[in-house]
């Protein structure tokens, strides 16, 4: 089944492609090989999710920020390749969560992200991965999301 479909199936519509936040391009392809900006937990312009897992928000929430990361990263790599049908894999994920000190889940966090990368994507979706705690991220974010990902 083709990852497009699976948005469907899933219900999920991508958003548009976020703007940077910078001065940077949403992503670089190379040969086969497509690399993905960081990507906040952000809609419409706005950070969705902000401050510090452990203790301003809890595990389930840095989850839902690591999916809303995802989905901004999956709506950026179909406007890069004109579909997400072209995706062969995805390589590697790197997940960024702004952390209390005592904070130890980033990678319970960044499951938010995996799991709905295999979810579109199926056997093609499990991927490498870093889960990465960091005392702050840009614009407040909890969490931040890049996928390096295969395409045809």
């Amino acid at each position: 089944m083709s990852a497009e479909t699976r948005l469907r199936e899933l219900g999920i519509s991508l958003p548009p492609p976020p703007a940077p936040a910078g001065a940077y391009t949403p992503a670089v392809r190379t040969g086969n090989l497509v690399f993905v900006a960081g990507q906040l937990p952000s809609r419409d312009g706005q950070v969705q999710f902000a401050g510090q897992l452990g203790r301003d928000l809890d595990v389930p929430a840095g989850q839902q920020a690591a999916r809303l990361c995802a989905l901004n990263g999956l709506s950026v790599l179909a406007a890069a390749c004109g579909s997400l049908d072209a995706v062969r894999r995805i390589v590697r994920v790197a997940g960024f969560v702004c952390s209390a000190p005592e904070f130890t889940d980033q990678p319970r966090v960044v499951n938010g992200a995996s799991e709905l990368l295999v979810q579109v994507f199926g056997p093609a979706g499990v991927h490498a991965r870093v889960a990465v705690g960091c005392a702050s991220l840009p614009l407040g974010a909890a969490v931040e999301v890049e996928i390096l990902a295969e395409v045809s």
